[in-house]
């Protein structure tokens, strides 16, 4: 057992160490400093094995192999290169600033930990939530630890005895901490196991279970059960009816009566098995993370994959560039030099037999450098101008817009700007980053008149579709008091007016694009809430928002 450390970092450190293609690998989650380097060091020496440190933008032929063109056109004949993860077959790769690490890499690494050919220490250096590492590669990661936490391992008294069914009491744990993953439940019994086998014990006891549910399954906790929360229990197995079917033919009619005595149930763990796994979570996670799950009801299941950006998508003349395809070089189409005698260095023997020294390269050889550039977000706001709004909220949501060109300018991103007013919504700011263009247009908007309120949503939806057709992702935003009093056809009805938007909304539902509805007057109006449902819109009232509250909910739909 290693020494100066955290006990937590001790267990991890034995258990990895004893087997660490079948952990897969250990995450650890702090800063870089003397604490991570002891760390590292006590691993390196307790693993036994080769170590090598994984370049974090390593090229897909260094880390998995390929030809290698120089030594190919020298031999005359293809010459292969060995890869990283060929070369440290049964080893340990260290992989810094894992937290950046892009999903082409870490889905070769996952591919690798699949096989069991590798293990990977992952060094996350994160402090935002959203760099943590790719899921895929950390779903496969056994171990995951804070450096930052100082905690005591969970313990139980000499005489609790271990359950019937560990899997039973690890699986009920997790669905207390709200782990749906197969995958912790796995690496927590390994490490059971391991530790037990480590300790000269056969079979795992409680402790054993309680450090490997510390270890393994509490990092990964997405909720945290109240004390006044039923306990989640898996659902009982359902009857075997094949076995009733090839029953034995002396077997007693369905008419006879069941026996008096009931046949004896499956030994089951104890009501608070769960807990007991709660518990020992609550001892190894910080507190801000305690206090955050606390106060959520369940998992996130819905990550956006795209953020202000938005998507990323294919391009042919710029972005990042992704490798390379066969192509022409038509256009703008840039050649990529190494792919193409890649492609050609293995044909010369039979092109050139006789004329030593050239390169022949033929048309199915060229290769083209494939980008992958992110679309821009234009964030169309649609301002209601009418009296009832201008003497609610106008001045404010002027405000919001100039907030949001601001920050929009900082991402080279685009804001539109819609008025609607009286008959007709009208185009005030056509997709732009001009700062000094929207405050002009902004200071000079009125207020006052009726409210379409139909034809301001079919105006932003009119200009989402034009700047959709130009590769952008529309983002919708509708400040309006919700008191429309003018229908399409222009007569001033309350009932025609409200149909109309309620069928404006609908038709923007099913373009499919992100809308959030701002409510600025007073109180929330109940009617803006069925236009939002029926925009499968976010609905946000902001009876007491000011300029800024505006500004982030609209960043938050985005």
């Amino acid at each position: 057992m290693t020494s100066g450390l955290g006990p937590l970092v001790q267990e991890a450190i034995a258990l990895f160490a004893a087997d660490p293609l079948g952990f897969g690998g250990i995450a650890l989650h702090g800063p870089a400093g003397k604490l991570r380097e002891r760390v590292l060091g006590e691993l390196t020496a307790a693993l036994g094995r080769p170590v090598r440190r994984l370049p974090l933008h390593i090229t897909d032929e260094n880390l998995l192999g390929g030809l290698d063109v120089g030594a190919t056109l020298a031999a005359g004949r293809p010459v292969q290169r060995v890869g990283l993860l060929a070369a440290a077959e049964g080893g340990v790769l260290i992989v810094p600033m894992a937290e950046r690490m892009e999903p082409r890499l870490a889905a070769h690494l996952g591919a690798a930990l699949d096989l069991g050919g590798v293990a990977v220490v992952a060094l996350d250096e994160s402090e935002a939530e959203g760099e943590r590492l790719v899921p895929a590669l950390a779903e496969r990661l056994g171990f995951h630890l804070d450096l930052s936490i100082e905690a005591a391992l969970p313990e139980m008294a000499e005489a609790a005895s271990p359950p019937p069914d560990p899997v039973l009491f690890l699986c009920q744990g997790a669905l207390q901490l709200g782990v749906e993953s197969a995958r912790p439940v796995v690496f927590a019994l390994r490490a059971a196991r391991v530790r037990a086998a480590l300790h000269g014990r056969a079979a795992p006891d409680m402790q054993d279970l309680l450090v490997a549910a510390a270890l393994v399954i509490a990092p990964r906790a997405t909720i945290l059960p109240t004390a006044d929360a039923p306990p989640q229990e898996l659902p009982d197995p359902p009857p075997d009816e094949s076995r009733a079917e090839d029953a034995a033919p002396d077997s007693p009619p369905p008419d006879t009566p069941p026996p008096e005595e009931p046949p004896a149930e499956q030994p089951r763990p104890e009501q608070g098995a769960g807990e007991m796994i709660v518990e020992a979570a609550k001892a190894v996670l910080p507190a801000a993370l305690l206090a955050q799950l606390s106060q959520l009801a369940g998992p996130s299941r819905s990550a956006r994959a795209g953020g202000a950006k938005g998507p990323m998508r294919r391009a042919s003349q710029r972005g990042r560039p992704i490798g390379a395809r066969a192509g022409e070089l038509r256009g703008q189409a840039r050649l990529h030099l190494l792919e193409t005698l890649r492609a050609a260095a293995p044909w010369q023997r039979l092109r050139t037999p006789a004329a030593a020294g050239l390169l022949a390269i033929r048309r199915e050889d060229i290769r083209v450098v494939r980008f992958r550039a992110p679309t821009r977000t234009t964030t169309i706001i649609a301002v209601d101008a009418s009296g009832s709004a201008a003497l609610n909220r106008l001045a404010e949501a002027k405000g919001a817009v100039e907030l949001l060109l601001a920050e929009c300018y900082i991402r080279r991103d685009q804001v539109a700007l819609i008025g609607f007013r009286n008959d007709t919504a009208e185009l005030l700011l056509p997709p732009t980053g001009s700062l000094s263009r929207a405050k002009r247009l902004l200071a000079g908007l009125p207020g006052g008149g009726a409210t379409p309120l139909a034809a301001g949503i079919d105006a932003i939806c009119d200009l989402a579709r034009e700047e959709a057709r130009k590769g952008r992702t529309p983002l919708l935003a509708l400040l309006t008091d919700g008191r429309t009093n003018v229908a399409r056809d222009g007569r001033r009805e309350r009932p025609a007016a409200e149909a109309d938007a309620l069928a404006a909304a609908r038709a923007a539902a099913a373009a499919g694009y992100s809308a959030i509805v701002l409510d600025i007057s007073p109180r929330p109006n109940a009617f803006l809430r069925q236009v939002a449902t029926a925009m499968q819109a976010r609905y946000l009232p902001l009876p007491f928002g000011d300029a800024s509250a505006v500004s982030r909910a609209v960043r938050a739909a985005a």
